[in-house]
């Protein structure tokens, strides 16, 4: 259960994010998502490939301008930041670690160079003042001395990631965008990585959006999980209260699928039938209503949004959550027992 209180950090307001396809319309990457992210919070978001979650991550570092929405830091509007000094102020406290290490890092720049980047860019310190900087992120990352006249491409995917990370620390941060961090990892080294973020999240008091389609991953990290679907939020909840009491369909079929530690424990696998539709000018109703099994008339006319599930900050957007959870009990019995990476 996530133990946060008072004002959230960060305050994502009905963001949309449409992308214009020449002949065809509008392809609806994110719509209408509004979510807070608490001080010293993990927010996991979580969905198949191509529900929009790296969009979100995007939009949100303004790697991609927004379509529609807002973004607010400590109660200031992101998107509307204009001037330098304020651009420069939002780059030291908002960050981003990439999904591929190798790709984010300069191949013509040492490790060196790459990690005083920051300090040249925003005018911080001398050159002496720079280089101790440097070795404190070093020592805070488990970099040792030796890798800093090394190039990227020298080094394996995990201790490219270990870069990566250092870097987006480099000027201090209070939120950091981790998109999909570890999915390009084999699974000790993610591991590794997982267990880095959460000792640098304590020691920093750094907030993180988490952004995986791994939910063993997602639960070992996250305070609360967002699941994503064709780029709506459809249930967003303490991360116990998903692996526990998940009741929108779509997240049940997730949950459904994780893999089971114990082979003796048969717990019937949800098998979600149809094609993924298409987010080209999506028409009104439920977007998942074309897959689920519980399906009606009115999921096909009219929008479901999310709705509170009981007080405590559980949200569903479904029209016939309570019926599905006979199904979830029945699902979701055996999966409390996956604990997620070690």
């Amino acid at each position: 259960m996530s133990e946060n209180k008072g004002k959230p950090m960060i305050q994502v307001k009905n963001l949309v994010k449409y992308f214009d396809v020449k002949g065809k319309g509008q392809l609806h990457a994110v719509d209408h998502l509004t979510f807070d992210i608490y001080p010293g919070e993990t927010l996991g978001l979580v969905g198949e490939s191509g529900c929009g979650k790296s969009t979100v991550g995007n939009v949100l570092m303004r790697l991609l301008s927004a379509t529609d929405g807002e973004m607010l830091f400590n109660g200031k509007n992101v998107f509307k930041a204009t001037s330098k000094a304020d651009r420069f102020e939002i780059c030291s406290n908002i960050q981003i670690i990439f999904q591929d290490p190798y790709s984010s890092l300069n191949p013509r720049k040492t490790i060196r160079s790459i990690l005083m980047e920051p300090y040249k860019i925003h005018k911080l310190g001398n050159a002496k003042a720079r280089e101790k900087k440097v070795r404190e992120l070093c020592v805070d990352c488990g970099i040792t001395e030796d890798l800093l006249n090394k190039y990227p491409h020298e080094l394996d995917g995990g201790k490219r990631q270990i870069v990566g990370i250092a870097r987006a620390l480099s000027l201090s941060p209070k939120f950091i965008v981790c998109d999909e961090p570890v999915s390009s990892l084999d699974v000790s080294i993610q591991a590794t990585i997982i267990n880095l973020l959460m000792d640098l999240q304590k020691k920093h008091q750094l907030s993180y959006l988490f952004i995986s389609h791994d939910l063993s991953v997602v639960r070992h990290i996250s305070n609360r999980i967002a699941v994503m679907y064709l780029g709506e939020i459809i249930e967003i909840a303490d991360t116990d209260e998903v692996f526990a009491n998940a009741v929108h369909p779509y997240t049940i079929a997730l949950l459904s699928a994780i893999p089971k530690i114990d082979v003796e424990k048969n717990v019937s696998r949800i098998v979600l039938k149809g094609d993924v539709p298409s987010p080209m000018n999506p028409v009104e109703g439920c977007r998942f209503a074309p897959r689920c099994w519980m399906a009606k008339d009115i999921c096909k006319t009219e929008t479901p949004h999310l709705q509170p599930v009981g007080d405590n900050g559980h949200c569903v957007a479904c029209h016939f959550w309570e019926e599905s959870q006979v199904i979830a009990e029945k699902v979701l019995k055996v999966q409390n027992e996956i604990k997620g990476v070690s």
